[in-house]
């Protein structure tokens, strides 16, 4: 029988006792799962989290319905009978992704020989549709940076965390832990960290550069910044880093106030960002450099957007036009 087992070496003046605990239990067991993530997958936090709260969404199924099974004996029953629940609550696409999740966590559990086997093998995740992403015209984004209030001390930070977004082509955690010794200005390119603590270099154009010096030199300058934020870029009214809730509140509210009917977030920025240079002839692995992705398959979505683009390349460039 497998067992978890976790050895503590406990010294007196005398001697040293090597003291064995066998449990596993779903709490010890998520620990040594972060860790594993954090240590050997390298994850960003972002990303562990979200791994967690798929096992926990699990632990706590079996705790409320008093379901005496670890995570080292639970069957593939008990865990199609928490599927069939959760599926009543939430979409195919959320459902394919918690058992993603939870498939990843058991493939470590057999990787480190705590399992035979992944109990999430035959259990089949639901159909859905390949989902592109959603994209603003450069017509929309004007509109949406011009809705901005300037005359608020707040107004010259937010236009230039949008320029920032759309013209770096960032992720929301990337944005908001820019920091000031990350611009290179004069050579024209930011420093980012993306997932896993990954950095990269990406362009920075010179209208960009303008909104975020004006933002520093007019209005960061005055701000009472807090202890630990002296290099943070964007900071809030209170001197501190600002939250991704933040941020998504911010897109929010001037989407509703252009009458936008498009669902925008921060990653709208970035989406657009990408589809416009493809759109401009950008080859495909520049812009999977800029974004950050490790695999060119994550960046081919955007080829996916505008099938007249792709023909017009066809007509231009094929050698037997």
């Amino acid at each position: 029988m497998n067992i978890r087992i976790n050895t503590y070496i406990i010294k007196t003046n005398y001697s040293c006792y090597l003291v064995i605990f066998t449990t596993m239990n779903w709490q010890n067991a998520l620990k040594d799962y972060q860790l594993y993530l954090k240590i050997e997958r390298g994850l960003s936090k972002n990303s562990i989290d979200n791994y967690a709260l798929d096992v926990k969404k699990l632990a706590d199924f079996i705790e409320t319905n008093d379901i005496k099974s670890s995570p080292i004996h639970i069957t593939s029953e008990i865990i199609q009978q928490f599927i069939y629940e959760i599926a009543k609550t939430v979409n195919a696409r959320s459902q394919s992704r918690l058992i993603s999740g939870l498939r990843s966590f058991f493939n470590y559990l057999v990787f480190e020989d705590y399992r035979k086997d992944n109990p999430l093998e035959l259990i089949e995740s639901p159909k859905i549709g390949r989902k592109l992403p959603d994209t603003l015209s450069e017509e929309e984004i004007d509109l949406i940076i011009k809705a901005i209030d300037l005359s608020k001390p707040e107004g010259e930070r937010n236009r230039a965390m949008l320029e920032t977004l759309y013209g770096c082509g960032l992720r929301v955690s990337e944005l908001i832990n820019l920091k000031i010794s990350d611009l290179f200005f004069d050579e024209g390119f930011i420093k980012v960290t993306g997932k896993g603590d990954k950095q990269r270099f990406v362009p920075i154009i010179d209208i960009t550069q303008k909104y975020i010096n004006i933002y520093r030199n007019e209005i960061r300058i005055h701000l009472n910044i807090q202890p630990g934020h002296e290099d943070t870029l964007f900071l809030n009214r209170r001197g501190k880093q600002l939250t991704r809730a933040m941020i998504f509140t911010i897109i929010k509210q001037l989407a509703v106030k252009i009458d936008l009917k498009k669902s925008i977030s921060p990653h709208t920025f970035r989406h657009s960002f990408a589809t416009h240079l493809l759109e401009n002839n950008a080859d495909l692995r520049s812009i999977q450099l800029m974004l950050g992705h490790e695999s060119i398959t994550t960046t081919e979505i955007y080829v996916h957007l505008d099938k007249s683009h792709l023909a017009k390349v066809v007509e231009q460039y094929h050698p037997r036009k």
